[in-house]
């Protein structure tokens, strides 16, 4: 169903994987958008290592929300930082693909234990993730990404 990574070689680990996932707070969900179009957006994301979802929030109405209505197959694609090892030129960068099913989740809790999770890896002040809860907890969604394939990979642009 999947295809194998061609350059097997460079593959990372799951250990590896788990850590840009981790340490990212950006990547690019791509949804089926109108007309087969493919529609990818930079989003925040939380990985949960326990259930081997990976979390996204944000308004409950748009047109990435009425595409995962329409189709919830999705792909997420997480990189880091470039980087240069010592004595070489070339820049590398490991990135992460997950081919999923989106799920919209609306349950208040959920949506709450999301975004809190969410701010916790950004520098908010105290009592934000409470008061925005509070102001837009109701046009609030979930998205959990149930992966169905995930690969990783360091690139070197050698």
């Amino acid at each position: 169903m999947f295809r194998t990574m061609r350059r097997s070689p460079q593959a990372l680990t799951k250990e590896e994987i788990d850590e840009v996932l981790t340490k990212e707070t950006r990547g690019v969900l791509s949804v089926q958008g109108d007309d087969g179009y493919p529609y990818g957006f930079p989003i925040n994301h939380y990985y949960e290592k326990e259930t081997g979802k990976v979390y996204f929030h944000g308004a409950n109405f748009g047109y990435h929300i009425d595409a995962i209505r329409r189709d919830p197959k999705v792909s997420f694609c997480v990189f880091g930082q470039d980087f240069v090892r010592e004595g070489e030129w070339a820049k590398n960068v490991k990135s992460v693909i997950i081919f999923g099913k989106a799920e919209l989740v609306d349950d208040m809790d959920e949506v709450a234990r999301v975004s809190t999770k969410l701010c916790e890896k950004f520098p908010v002040p105290p009592g934000y993730v409470e008061e925005e809860i509070e102001k837009d907890g109701k046009r609030t969604m979930v998205i959990a990404l149930t992966i169905e394939n995930i690969n990783g990979k360091l690139v070197n642009e050698a």
